[in-house]
């Protein structure tokens, strides 16, 4: 079988883990690499043995020598960049998230439903070792109902600034970047139960701290310490329809300690912790036990987490699986977090 000829757009950081995966897929071959900034499109070609480079999606779409691709742009760019590639016959994984708006998420939907093609939202997280094995128990009823589940992805200095810090290009700060992954995660888990309503809060506070000194973190390539108009902390209470709930928290920065990722779950026969490690709460002989699977990676990692999920995209553009992140589960995680910055906006809790 011919190999999968692999374009990947954007070649910024996020760019590095899905290049690095495509590079030792036995199935894949890179073909093109797409940039705004020539020098680092050609940069990256060259490094990852790609034939061509491009400043122009568009032209790079044209190319007959292209499957499938990557879009590893600024946010405000994917549903564009998206539609135009199912239009021109290629699969898509789409970085998360899938958009900005509700508006532009639909449009993504009804392209995916007219091209026929793949779309696979990057909710790597769903792809990690701790939490497929994690599904393995949930799906065997040993959670039973879960309920309620909690999650913070909190640093306390780590506003990346650049386009993330631009509320144009990005969307938003922590709530868009770091809490779309844990709120997925846990609805992903819980069965995707359908939302009712949203209660969130976003906060101004501390803006980016550009003036701490001795600690460093990591920083956009276009990092401007004189641009921030994106929240620093963002919390939410969500509601489904079945009466399970989440309640979240993120921040780029914080008067907080130490960082913190935690994602817990909760059922009427049993619990789990997925992160900071995965440990399984169950009760048995009328004794409360805290069970901590033997594996090699009880947390996320973060290269293996791409490695799989981009094997994972392969075999849904071969036709082998269906993905375990349509289209349609982006759709609701923009609706989720409009819905967040909507009742922070408002004071007002918002039912869908």
């Amino acid at each position: 079988m011919p190999k999968l000829k692999i374009a990947v757009i954007g070649a910024g950081s996020i760019s590095e883990a899905h290049l690095n995966a495509y590079s030792v897929h036995p199935e894949v071959e890179l073909t093109a690499i797409c940039d705004l900034n020539e020098a680092r499109a050609q940069e990256k070609a060259e490094r990852f043995h790609a034939a061509s480079f491009y400043t122009d999606y568009k032209a790079l779409l044209a190319s007959p020598e292209v499957d499938a691709v990557s879009i590893c742009t600024w946010n405000q760019s994917h549903a564009e960049i998206a539609i135009a590639a199912l239009a021109a016959g290629k699969h898509v994984l789409c970085e998360k998230p899938l958009c900005k708006t509700v508006e532009e998420a639909l449009k993504v939907q009804e392209a995916v439903k007219l091209s026929g093609k793949v779309l696979q939202v990057g909710y790597v997280r769903r792809h990690g070792m701790n939490v497929q094995i994690l599904r393995k128990f949930i799906d065997a009823g040993e959670l039973g109902e879960i309920y309620y589940a909690k999650a913070s992805s909190l640093r306390r200095l780590g506003n990346p600034g650049g386009w993330f810090s631009d509320s144009e290009r990005s969307g938003g700060g922590p709530l868009i970047d770091l809490g779309v992954h844990s709120i997925d995660l846990c609805w992903y888990l819980m069965g995707k139960p359908k939302v009712k309503s949203v209660s969130g809060n976003t906060y101004r506070k501390l803006g980016n701290r550009s003036h701490i000194e001795n600690l460093s973190y990591y920083k956009a390539a276009d990092y401007n310490a004189d641009k921030n108009d994106v929240e620093d902390l963002a919390n939410a209470l969500i509601r489904f329809e079945n009466g399970a709930s989440i309640l979240f928290d993120a921040s780029f920065t914080l008067h907080a300690s130490k960082d913190e990722l935690s994602i817990k779950l909760y059922g009427d026969k049993g619990g789990a912790e997925v992160e900071p490690e995965l440990k399984i709460i169950a009760e048995k002989h009328a004794t409360i036990l805290n069970m901590t699977p033997q594996v090699d990676h009880p947390s996320f990692q973060f290269q293996p987490g791409f490695d799989a999920e981009i094997s994972h995209f392969v075999d849904c553009c071969r036709g082998r699986l269906e993905t375990i992140c349509p289209v349609e589960d982006g759709v609701e995680m923009i609706r989720i977090l409009t819905a967040i910055y909507e009742s922070a906006a408002s004071g007002q809790e918002i039912y869908l």
